[in-house]
């Protein structure tokens, strides 16, 4: 049997290419934000249904406009959200807004200050979405426990912070991360704390199946060129995890060793 180098990405049942997902706020332009997510190599793209203009504001210029719905696959969130009926009203606008598309990112936020997830309002808005037909990636902390309780609910993502949203402080709690992945039988996506292409590397090789991220290239001195970093940190740390890594040791091992050379 032929052996395949395909290693696509797969969220409830449909395949993409990239593992790199990322947001469109807080560029400076529209046209900024088209050229970083095409550097980005990115085929999902998520929106603040609250904050950006995807046809409720008639008139207005419109993310559809520079990133075409029949190119990307958007997935609505509800950044800004702090109660579990606002996420739901959010994810039922953004439905009707996108024609009965039912891929949504769920985040329900507890402080202002941290934007840390409030999850038992998280938990009770994903329960109420699920039954209505939606799919649900879910933006959470780093407890293993809560992330096998919303993939036993049916989310079909489960999304845990790195570190505090927009912080760039990168995987804080990497020994969480990997207990979530090792338990999981749905993608795992890091979400928030992402700094720099080294931390999105990082993330692919303890295993998660994608990094979604925003401020870290929207927010960087050259976001185009820092889109094209994450894009190869994602493909290399991906590549790295299939590879298998050698074991950390204390003392050094020859890479060529002397055993068996002639002198």
């Amino acid at each position: 049997m032929a052996q395949t180098n395909r290693d696509p990405l797969i969220i409830a049942g449909v395949e993409y290419q990239s593992r790199l997902l990322v947001g469109t706020g807080k560029y400076k332009d529209l046209e900024q934000t088209r050229l970083a997510v095409a550097a980005s190599g990115a085929e999902i793209v998520t929106v603040a249904i609250r904050r950006t203009n995807i046809g409720q504001n008639q008139g207005e210029p419109s993310l559809l406009d520079v990133l075409p719905p029949d190119k990307y696959t958007y997935l609505p969130n509800t950044a800004g959200c702090y109660s579990a009926d606002d996420a739901i009203r959010t994810c039922r606008l953004a439905r009707e807004l996108l024609d009965g598309h039912d891929l949504v990112k769920l985040e329900v936020l507890g402080d202002e200050k941290t934007l840390f997830p409030d999850i038992v309002q998280t938990l009770a808005a994903a329960e109420v979405l699920i039954k209505d037909g939606f799919k649900v990636m879910v933006y959470t902390n780093d407890d293993p426990i809560i992330a096998k309780r919303f993939e036993a609910m049916g989310c079909v993502a489960v999304m845990p912070l790195a570190a505090p949203i927009g912080s760039g402080l990168g995987i804080r709690n990497p020994y969480n991360i990997l207990t979530i992945v090792e338990n999981a039988e749905v993608p795992i996506l890091v979400d928030a704390g992402v700094g720099t292409a080294s931390d999105a590397a990082q993330a692919m090789e303890l295993g998660c199946h994608g990094v979604l991220m925003n401020t870290a290239i929207a927010g960087a001195k050259d976001p185009v060129l820092m889109a094209s970093a994450m894009k190869k940190a994602i493909a290399a740390g991906r590549e790295a995890f299939r590879a298998g890594r050698i074991p950390r040791k204390r003392f050094a091992s020859a890479s060529s060793p002397l055993d068996g050379t002639f002198f």
